[in-house]
């Protein structure tokens, strides 16, 4: 019977994995712990009164979602010893995911705990306030007040500018050409004034522990990584979407592969986030 029982929970829990997938990983920024989430409620699930149970969906959202509170709480002590600028992990899709990008991801890095959640489960996932208290455990009067906070801060990280999503995977291939090849002209054409370049390789390989912030400063590291390129080599994996954003995938010198995903405004580059840290990569493989 036990079996027959383990059969019955994954029979109703699979086809919400998914979903139940995309509230960790937006709550936390790593795929690993995700999905460690993820399998922890399935495990609660197995061993709950299912019969009990009127919603799975409900139930399983509130019980992934508790479980990322309570590890954000300690992603944000580990977060106070990363070397480097901390990025979450790429995730890479033939198309754009147009609810949570790259910038967004980084916004909600600051809000609280609850105010992510509050944030994500009502603005980005679309629940109710009166779920969202559920879930939580607060009063949906608290929740309105988590996610108005939230909104605050995030507003200037939603996409304002949409890009054709065509033209974006385009700019991507062209500036993973001309950074490879050293074309600096090409390369200067695409760079906004404002640009900077963010590279996470968590003490785990070489990259820039500051961000690199201006059209002087980026066009120099490029010349720098250009020669480095040239010598060495680096290979495109596939171009696509990076956390919602143009970018690709590279196979480098070191057989280590890596991600690098374009913020675009106005037809210009804005930024450019670089994950070198194998520990973010491995679900790629």
């Amino acid at each position: 019977m036990a079996d027959l029982g383990q059969e019955d929970a994954a029979a109703s829990f699979d086809p919400l994995r998914p979903k139940l997938m995309r509230v960790a990983y937006r709550m936390l920024g790593s795929v690993a712990d995700a999905e460690d989430m993820v399998q922890e409620a399935f495990i609660r699930w197995m061993k709950a009164d299912r019969s009990e149970v009127r919603e799975p969906e409900a139930f399983l959202r509130r019980t992934v979602t508790r479980l990322c509170l309570d590890q954000l709480k300690s992603a944000r002590r580990q977060r106070e010893t990363y070397v480097g600028p901390w990025l979450p992990d790429p995730v890479v899709e033939e198309d754009e995911e147009e609810d949570v990008t790259l910038p967004l991801m980084l916004a909600l890095e600051r809000l609280s705990p609850l105010e992510r959640a509050a944030f994500l489960l009502h603005d980005v996932f679309g629940l109710g306030f009166e779920e969202v208290a559920a879930t939580i455990e607060r009063d949906a009067a608290a929740c309105r007040q988590l996610a108005t906070r939230a909104r605050t801060h995030v507003r200037e990280a939603r996409a304002r500018f949409q890009i054709d999503k065509k033209r974006g995977v385009e700019l991507a291939e062209a500036f993973y050409a001309a950074s490879r090849s050293g074309d600096m002209k090409a390369l200067g054409a695409m760079l906004a004034a404002d640009v900077s370049v963010h590279s996470d390789g968590g003490g785990k390989r070489p990259a820039a522990v500051k961000p690199s912030f201006g059209f002087d400063a980026v066009m120099q590291l490029h010349e720098n990584l250009a020669a480095l390129f040239q010598k060495h080599g680096s290979k495109l994996v596939r171009a696509g979407f990076v956390n919602g954003l143009p970018g690709f995938v590279t196979l480098e010198a070191d057989g280590e592969l890596q991600t690098t995903a374009l913020d675009i405004e106005d037809g210009k580059i804005t930024a450019i986030y670089v994950v070198r840290n194998p520990d973010k990569l491995r679900h790629l493989h």
